[in-house]
């Protein structure tokens, strides 16, 4: 009697424990730099900041873009953003995150890359 209601409880918290949870943010936050430029002449300026999102949905565990397919896609959106036809510039201080919400069922992540456009003046 005992190790069914054990059984019991512990099935029950592991099953509720498992879905129901919304808004979680769990950081796969790391920052990548693409280029290699030192910056101790004063020959540049910060442009702008830009930013690329990407989201994939899964539906039962079914679905969605690979991790790296989601931070491509993101990536593809921020230098589109960027506007960077023109003089010398380059996108630097690269920051990578992940967002997860979870539905029952479903679950959502979101992929955000942004970083700063420098210009180089000389």
């Amino acid at each position: 009697m005992k190790k069914s209601i054990l059984f019991s409880f512990l099935s029950i918290v592991i099953l509720l424990s498992s879905c129901g949870y919304s808004g979680a943010n769990v950081g796969y936050n790391y920052v990548s730099t693409e280029a290699h430029v030192q910056l101790s002449k004063k020959n540049f300026r910060v442009v702008d900041y830009v930013v690329g999102e990407a989201s994939a949905t899964y539906i039962l565990g079914i679905g969605g873009l690979s991790k790296k397919a989601l931070i491509e896609k993101a990536k593809f959106e921020m230098y589109k953003n960027a506007n960077m036809v023109g003089n010398a510039k380059v996108i630097l201080n690269q920051t990578v995150s992940f967002n997860f919400d979870w539905y029952p069922a479903v679950r959502i992540i979101r992929c955000t890359v942004s970083g700063y456009v420098y210009e180089f003046t000389e």
